[in-house]
């Protein structure tokens, strides 16, 4: 089996502390270890490190090496520029397919996710690895325990094998009485942006689906031929789609799988979500930093000086060098907002 981890976000939802130079999945927000360690530390015990492999913008290479000394640099699939999750996966299989057999199977996954059971995890690699020899493409659903407007969903249907089913659509994020309505149906799932195909599977899908794909791979193929891998195909890449992977390919797709699971997930979305599976003290808070509190509870606060709350309530308090963030925790997802306005002012904030 084979891995590839996407690592090419820039993580705007947890802006001041994530920034285009040290994006989130390079920070330490679950743990010691940062979230794309993690990532590679979760795989570890079924695929070894020379089978792992990240892709992600030239101007996060040197991130890489840094956060994963072990790793070879080949390993390292370069983007001249981020596209979006299609894209970046039509490149890396059709690196992996100069390096792997067409029926080897991939697993691909976002470098910034949190995994809590790692056991269950490494199990549903297993199951996921039946269905794509299949000749399927796999995708991992996340069980919802609440009825979530911030996720896409997946309807599950025909049962395939035991905890495996076809996939009747992929429904985009819905309001709240249509989240209510996927939860209590029992066949709807979390889209968690993880799947698993052969090598072959994925660009034949490319080939059907979004045909323009393929004469860009052959003009990376052939600078990679006459240069390497550190050839310069900008010129090509740039002409790729712009599209998710969900989009792309798994909505117009027919063979299609959903593996249901419920390993304690989170995409780790806003400082809200942080918030969500972090140890909260008596009043709620979670206090990274010297915090003197009166009256306030249910409050976020992250900073390297001392901070005094008074009556704060569900309060989001980041500080950093340059910035600081104050936010009601009910709108921690508008924070994206904030770096949408300092782009377009051309400020260094971001």
């Amino acid at each position: 089996m084979i891995a590839l981890i996407m690592a090419g976000g820039v993580g705007t939802r947890f802006w001041p502390l994530s920034r285009t130079s040290k994006p989130k999945q390079f920070l330490n927000i679950a743990s010691g270890r940062s979230m794309i360690q993690m990532t590679v530390d979760r795989l570890l015990p079924k695929i070894a490190m020379e089978d792992i492999y990240v892709v992600t913008g030239a101007s996060q290479v040197a991130l890489t090496q840094e956060h994963l000394p072990d790793m070879p640099r080949e390993n390292i699939i370069v983007e001249p520029f981020g596209m979006n999750t299609a894209p970046c996966i039509a490149l890396s299989a059709s690196y992996l397919q100069r390096k792997y057999t067409p029926e080897d199977v991939m697993v691909v996954l976002p470098a910034d996710h949190l995994i809590k059971d790692q056991e269950g995890f490494l199990a549903s690699l297993d199951a996921g690895e039946l269905a794509a020899l299949e000749e399927n493409l796999v995708t991992f659903g996340i069980q919802p325990n609440y009825p979530a407007t911030g996720y896409g969903y997946i309807e599950g249907g025909a049962e395939l094998h035991p905890g495996m089913f076809n996939v009747k659509q992929f429904k985009e994020k819905p309001d709240q009485q249509r989240a209510i309505e996927f939860l209590t149906s029992g066949n709807f799932y979390w889209n968690s942006g993880m799947f698993m195909w052969k090598i072959d599977t994925i660009l034949a899908a490319f080939a059907a689906h979004l045909p323009q794909v393929m004469p860009v791979l052959d003009s990376i193929n052939a600078a990679w031929d006459d240069q390497g891998f550190d050839a310069d195909f900008a010129v090509p890449y740039a002409q790729m789609p712009k599209l998710p992977i969900d989009i792309g390919i798994m909505e117009r797709a027919e063979k299609r799988v959903v593996i249901p699971v419920n390993y304690g997930w989170s995409d780790v979305g806003s400082w809200k979500a942080l918030y969500d599976i972090s140890e909260t003290d008596d009043n709620n808070n979670v206090l990274q930093a010297d915090v003197q509190c009166i009256d306030s509870s249910g409050c976020y606060v992250r900073a390297d000086k001392a901070v005094a709350l008074i009556g704060a309530k569900d309060m989001i308090v980041i500080d950093t060098p340059d910035a600081l963030l104050v936010a009601d925790m009910k709108q921690s997802e508008a924070v994206k907002k904030i770096v949408d306005s300092l782009k377009a002012r051309k400020s260094t904030l971001i």
